[in-house]
């Protein structure tokens, strides 16, 4: 499998990325492993997870995610250095507000750390901007993680254009390492937050980006078409947001261009997303196995220039 420069962290990654948000979550710690074990059987060598993961359920704390990933790593079926680990900070848990300060980054890593069972993060990422924490102060204490050895390559997720530039702007003016990776939501569905200027900035600068919720929280695999089909699924609250007439639009190309490729409509959806100008993995996650074939086939996909641009269009 051909590996994608990380913009300029030196890391290399497989043209998909594997989402951690589930671990813990939708799946269970046995299901979790198989997944991993699968996804790196198959040549794949990321995976993405964050702090807060998984949070937002009931009798969860965060940190799920990363303790599960930390035991896999103890298993040794993979060794650490061909695993590429990405995890964040500074989204607030469960109202309890978090953010980017100097002290809150210098703990957050290291409990990080000591729940994945590793002493270094090959990714660490600012999860959300901060309004409250000058980035100047963010970098500093970034800067301080790379000296330590504690974190190889730093980024940012959800950050526009404007923010990016900033956090650019105040890492050449202080002389501190700049954030080299951006992670943005970005799918057949939902373009307008990185295309255009965004994507421009990013490619300009030589920045990698892995971007988020490639499949729409389920929908573009195509078993949601109805309201009906929404009941009872985790995301749903996510999920009825696409059934609209873009939304059927979209199913209606993946559906036409399965039939062209024999390919999923998932495989596809990732497929045009990292096929895009300024992707360099889209990150997409499994629940089950069979799930999970759908990723691994969307890493040697090779959609044609007609199907791409009429991808393209269905999702204007």
């Amino acid at each position: 499998m051909q590996h994608r420069a990380l913009g300029r962290t030196g890391l290399s990654i497989a043209p998909v990325v594997f989402g951690g948000n589930v671990f813990g979550w939708t799946a269970d710690e046995k299901t979790s492993f198989d997944l991993l074990d699968r996804f790196f059987d198959a040549g794949f060598n990321t995976i993405d997870t964050a702090d807060v993961y998984s949070a937002w359920v009931d009798g969860h704390k965060g940190g799920e995610s990363e303790e599960v990933i930390g035991r896999w790593l103890k298993r040794g079926s993979v060794s650490r250095d061909k695993a590429i680990i990405v995890t964040k900070v500074g989204f607030d848990n469960r109202g309890q507000k978090t953010g980017l300060s100097k002290g809150w980054i210098e703990q957050a890593i290291n409990a990080s750390l000591k729940r994945l069972g590793t002493d270094y993060v090959d990714l660490y990422l600012a999860h959300k901007p901060d309004a409250e924490v000058p980035v100047e102060e963010s970098l500093e204490a970034f800067a301080k993680l790379k000296q330590a050895g504690k974190v190889r390559a730093i980024g940012c997720s959800n950050y526009d254009a404007t923010q990016l530039q900033a956090s650019l702007d105040a890492a050449a003016s202080k002389g501190l390492p700049r954030y080299d990776v951006l992670q943005p939501e970005y799918n057949l569905y939902t373009r307008e937050k990185f295309e255009r200027e965004l994507a421009d900035l990013c490619q300009r600068e030589e920045i990698g980006v892995i971007s988020y919720y490639a499949l729409a929280a389920g929908f573009l695999t195509g078993k949601y078409r109805e309201k009906k089909d929404t009941e009872g699924v985790a995301r749903s609250y996510r999920v009825a947001d696409y059934l609209n007439d873009k939304g059927m639009r979209i199913l209606a190309a993946l559906d036409e261009i399965s039939v062209e490729t024999n390919a999923s409509a998932a495989s596809i959806a990732i497929a045009w997303v990292a096929a895009r100008p300024g992707i360099t993995a889209p990150i997409a996650s499994a629940t089950s196995l069979r799930q999970l074939e759908s990723i691994v086939a969307a890493g040697s996909l090779q959609l044609s220039a007609d199907q791409m641009a009429r991808l393209n269009e269905a999702g204007l």
